[in-house]
């Protein structure tokens, strides 16, 4: 008995020194280590690093920048089934413990010392992983295992429950670069976790373990069985039935990679869009989850992307086949060793401009069997290439191919093109082209694309491309004549001019296309027809320095412009952006608006802390600026100042440092500062001058797409150089001005016959009838002091009374013919291009 008592003397004692111990090595680590605890309060206000999102007019995604997918989520907005199962799974007493599970401390301390490994299972809850993750590194050390329970400690007294879990769900990497909870759903899923199914739920529940190994794309079978355990540990919790259980249990794995895939192609709008963040914020602009809202419309950018691209199919067929892409050799291999190889090629092979690349497996006569990424073996009929004649030259040929074996043979690597179902041979273009389309009523940029695939060309040829617009330009040289007292019905001789030209250092002799010249014609005429040699005639006659100050209204720097007779001709370089920007003022009825492109900007929280305040065009308003013929002097066009993105954008100037609430003020303050456009030609010669582009398209240069649309609201001009080199069509209603342009960046010929009617109005007209389709007509209104008239075409003055070829014009009111023509008329054309009537009467002497 003595020695038992002892015995248990001892082991009392023995135990009570322990305890002492351990308070003690206890009460020095926390006093060492509270001193280096951060602060915990922190984290109300951490900035989760979380992508810049790029979004359509529509909300669909276009872009997203940054190396962390994330989209971080408010407790309230996590479905309850999802925090029941992370519960279940990582911290089933999470409600009840104070930070650290005095359970699963146990079992981790009786681990540490068993073992000397810090990390045992139930080790750790959901406060001390948050602990972790935030502020400690991932090192097994005693001494990090005990800071990290002190901070779970004191993030438990200041922090709620609610916001411990929103952290851990915001925080946590889960495969696939995508960080918390909503960017997984959204890589694995494709959707928000609200619209989670409970097995997809537990599926995004069990990922916290190992992301990257166990995840349903890495490893499906070890990612089902984790699935199935968080189901069970909510069955074991009683968070689900019993039957509900047996069928989460059972479903099938519906993870694919989705990976936030952009709803729309607007790669080069997101490439000005991240150039200007960056500019305006530098590279955090990356991480502190922006979200810009541009002004495309999704449905019109994929307008504009089969536009540009159907353009330059169409002109590369014409200008023949330029063979195969590239040729992948059998190398020996058996036919099925090929055929493996071959696959695996082509399904790397990158697609561009919807162009599928496939790899040629048998060539016969009539047929090619030919093995396209991701898709099975299939038939090539010989009808489906029968365009491919061997290119020579821009404008020679071979002949048309009579067998299948001449255009490819087995190994070669293609493209093909499904048009109405049906697959055709296709090859990249190695011309490229751009479209940019404008509301007229505020500059806003519906579509853009800057080529025929931003991933085989980045170059952004809308806003950074500076070519020639050639008869593209002629319209404002047309207006500032009709300023200086032409009607459309002013008779300009359209004849050859020899000239020698000391500005141009040779003898210049212009041409109209094919030299065919039509003497003395309406001014109306000569634009429809696009005739260059009454164009010289009426620039000569108004004045170059007179038509270059004009011009500036529009938007035009005066110093890019030519100085000299070949401005009328377009030997400027521009861009399309700035093409629409001038166009605009037509079909807006004279007022001048600025393109732009980003509508608004939200930071992480969704607070808008930039809104676009575009100048709106307002016919009459009282606040809208005064024109400027009622000014002592004419606006000027400031210099470029665009940067990469050749848009001009307004500097955001809004203080964010009193947080959102301040931001929002002043967002809504200067949303009730309404802009207005200036006006910059009256609405008379607005008026004139689309009344003469509408006869372009109903019977001029532009008329394919008057016949192909049948709307009577539509205006534009072809444009071509010489040699082809750039072939342009900018068009409009009252809705839209769009601007295409095809041409080589080489800026070499696209070949003879290839006009600006030919080669870039087809992919206006594909624009154009999507974004008008179900549309009601859209013109301007016709402003008072415009008269229509009777007169003589020949003359230009009023028609005598019976004369049967008559035909109706429109005239400003102070321009408008007082005298009758006589039917012994002449032309005398000696005082420049303006023509005159050497024997004229007034109407009074008639009668």
């Amino acid at each position: 008995m003595k020695f038992l008592a002892k015995s248990t003397t001892f082991v009392l004692w023995t135990a009570f020194s322990l305890i002492c111990a351990l308070v003690l090595i206890s009460s020095s680590v926390y006093l060492y280590l509270v001193p280096t605890l951060p602060e915990v309060e922190t984290l109300k206000d951490i900035q989760l690093q979380t992508p810049m999102r790029i979004l359509s007019a529509d909300n669909r995604l276009i872009e997203e920048f940054g190396d962390q997918r994330r989209t971080p989520l408010s407790f309230e907005e996590v479905p309850t089934q999802f925090v029941q199962a992370l519960i279940a799974v990582e911290d089933s007493r999470f409600e009840e413990h104070f930070g650290v599970d005095p359970i699963g401390f146990t079992r981790a301390v009786l681990t540490v010392l068993a073992t000397g490994e810090t990390d045992g299972p139930g080790g750790s809850t959901l406060t001390q992983q948050v602990a972790r993750n935030f502020f400690l590194t991932r090192e097994k050390t005693i001494t990090r295992k005990f800071t990290e329970i002190l901070l779970a400690f004191q993030m438990e007294r200041e922090l709620t429950k609610e916001e411990i879990f929103e952290l851990y769900a915001n925080k946590h990497f889960l495969g696939y670069r995508s960080y918390g909870i909503q960017a997984a759903a959204a890589v694995y899923y494709g959707r928000d976790i609200s619209d989670l199914t409970l097995p997809e739920l537990a599926m995004i529940a069990g990922l916290h373990q190992a992301p990257s190994t166990a995840n349903p794309l890495a490893n499906p079978q070890r990612a089902e069985r984790r699935r199935n355990t968080v189901l069970g540990r909510m069955h074991e919790l009683g968070y689900i039935s019993d039957a509900t259980y047996r069928e989460a249990a059972q479903a099938p794995l519906t993870a694919s990679y989705r990976g936030n895939r952009p709803g729309i192609e607007a790669n080069y709008v997101a490439e000005m869009v991240r150039d200007f963040m960056i500019e305006q914020y530098g590279e955090s602009a990356y991480s502190d989850g922006y979200t810009v809202h541009t002004t495309i419309n999704s449905t019109l950018q994929e307008a504009a992307n089969r536009g540009v691209r159907k353009s330059l199919l169409e002109y590369s067929k014409r200008h023949g086949y330029l063979g195969p892409e590239d040729h992948i050799p059998e190398q020996g291999q058996t036919p099925p060793e090929a055929y493996a190889h071959w696959r695996e090629t082509v399904d790397a092979t990158p697609s561009f401009g919807d162009l599928t690349p496939a790899i040629v497996v048998r060539a016969d006569e009539d047929e090619l069997w030919v093995l396209p990424k991701d898709r099975p073996l299939m038939r090539l009929p010989l009808s489906a290439m029968d365009w491919a004649r061997p290119r020579i030259k821009v404008d020679e040929f071979g002949p048309e191919p009579e067998i299948a074996m001449q255009v490819a043979v087995p190994g070669d690597l293609i493209r093909l093109h499904q048009i109405d179902g049906e697959w055709q041979l296709a090859q990249i273009p190695n011309a490229q082209g751009a479209l940019v389309s404008l509301d007229p009523q505020d500059g806003a940029i519906q579509a853009l694309t800057g080529g025929f695939d931003y991933f085989l060309s980045k170059y952004n040829r809308a806003v950074q491309a500076n070519r020639q617009p050639g008869s593209n330009f002629k319209p404002f040289v047309y207006a500032a004549a009709l300023d200086k007292g032409y009607t459309p019905a002013t008779i300009v001789n359209d004849a050859p001019i020899v000239r020698a030209d000391a500005t141009l250092e040779d003898v210049w002799r212009p041409r109209n296309s094919g030299d065919r010249y039509l003497g003395p014609i309406p001014m109306r005429q000569a634009l429809y027809q696009s005739r260059n040699l009454s164009s010289i005639r009426i620039l000569d006659d108004i004045g170059i320095d007179y038509t270059l100050d004009y011009a500036t209204r529009f938007g035009f720097d005066r110093a890019k412009l030519a100085n000299d007779m070949t401005l009328v001709l377009g030997s400027a370089s521009m861009s399309p952006l700035e093409i629409a920007r001038g166009y605009a003022v037509f079909a807006n009825g004279g007022y001048r608006v600025d393109p732009y492109f980003i509508a608004s900007i939200e930071d992480v929280n969704g607070n808008i802390i930039y809104e676009a305040q575009p100048a709106e065009v307002c016919r009459n308003c009282p606040e809208t600026p005064t024109p400027y013929w009622e000014n002592e002097s004419e606006p000027v066009a400031e210099t470029d100042t665009a940067g990469a993105s050749g848009v001009d954008i307004e500097p955001i100037e809004l203080n964010l440092e009193g947080g959102g609430e301040e931001s929002q003020t002043q967002v809504q303050t200067a949303r009730s500062q309404r802009r207005y456009a200036s006006q910059v030609i009256s609405e008379q010669t607005a008026y004139l001058i689309d009344s003469m582009l509408k006869d372009v398209v109903r019977r001029g240069t532009g008329r394919v797409a008057y016949q192909t649309m049948g709307r009577e609201d539509l205006a534009g001009k072809t444009g071509t150089t010489n040699d082809a080199v750039d072939a342009w069509f900018t068009g409009y209603n009252g809705d839209f001005v769009t601007s295409t342009w095809v041409g080589y960046d080489q800026q070499v010929g696209l070949g003879r016959s290839e006009y600006g009617g030919k080669a870039a109005l087809p992919g206006w007209i594909e624009y154009m009838q999507t974004a008008l389709k179900g549309e009601p007509s859209n013109e301007l209104p016709q402003p008072v002091g415009i008269v229509r008239m009777r007169i003589d075409p020949k003359t230009g003055l009023l028609a005598r009374p019976g004369q049967s070829s008559a035909i109706f014009e429109i005239f400003r009111q102070d321009t408008a013919p007082t005298e009758f023509s006589r039917e012994d008329v002449t032309i005398d054309f000696s005082g420049g291009g303006e023509s005159q009537s050497s024997d004229s009467v007034s109407p009074a002497e008639l009668f």
